[in-house]
C-alpha cells in the first residue's frame, strides 16, 4: 500500500484540487497491482509547488538555473523491509496550469500523468537513454490507462 504525505506551498493548487491528498492517495490506489506494493507500506512525500520554488530546487540540487514542471528525489534504501520510504516528489502548478484557460479535467489528467512520471522516477525509471525513454514511457501509459479507467 502506497501512502502519500502532500504538502503545498502554493495556495494556487487549492484553486484546482480541492482535496489533494485523497486525490493522489486514490490515483495509488488505482495502481496497476505490479506497482501497489501490496502487503508493504510504502511512502512518498509529495510537495505541490510553483516555478520559482522548483527553479531553485533544480539550481540547488541538479546545477540547472531553470524550472521545470518535476522534479523527483528518490531515496536510496534498500527494499526489504516492511516499510519503504520512495522519496519525495515536487510538482511546479505553473507549468500544469497551460494554458491557464484549460478546464479543471484538463488539469487534473495532466497533474495525473506528471505524478505517474514522477513515481517511476522514484523506482529508479530514467529517460537518459532511447531505450530508457520508451521503456519508462510504456510503463507510464500502461498505468495511466489504468488509473483513467477506474477514474473515469
Amino acid at each position: 500500500m502506497i501512502k502519500i504525505n502532500v504538502l503545498s506551498e502554493d495556495n494556487s493548487w487549492s484553486k484546482k484540487l480541492k482535496k489533494k491528498e485523497i486525490f493522489f492517495n486514490n490515483i495509488c490506489k488505482y495502481f496497476p497491482k505490479k506497482f501497489q506494493f501490496i502487503n508493504k507500506k510504502v511512502y512518498l512525500t509529495l510537495l505541490l509547488s510553483n516555478n520559482m520554488n522548483i527553479k531553485k530546487l533544480n539550481k540547488i540540487f541538479r546545477n540547472k538555473n531553470n524550472h521545470t514542471d518535476i522534479l523527483s528525489f528518490p531515496f536510496h534504501q534498500k527494499k526489504k523491509a516492511k516499510e519503504t520510504y520512495l522519496g519525495d516528489i515536487i510538482i511546479s502548478y505553473n507549468y500544469l496550469n497551460k494554458p491557464k484557460s484549460q478546464d479543471l479535467e484538463s488539469f487534473k489528467q495532466k497533474t495525473i500523468k506528471i505524478f505517474i512520471h514522477g513515481f517511476l522516477h522514484l523506482l529508479g525509471f530514467n529517460h537518459i537513454k532511447n531505450k530508457d525513454y520508451f521503456k519508462m514511457l510504456r510503463e507510464e501509459n500502461f498505468i495511466y490507462k489504468h488509473v483513467k479507467s477506474k477514474i473515469d
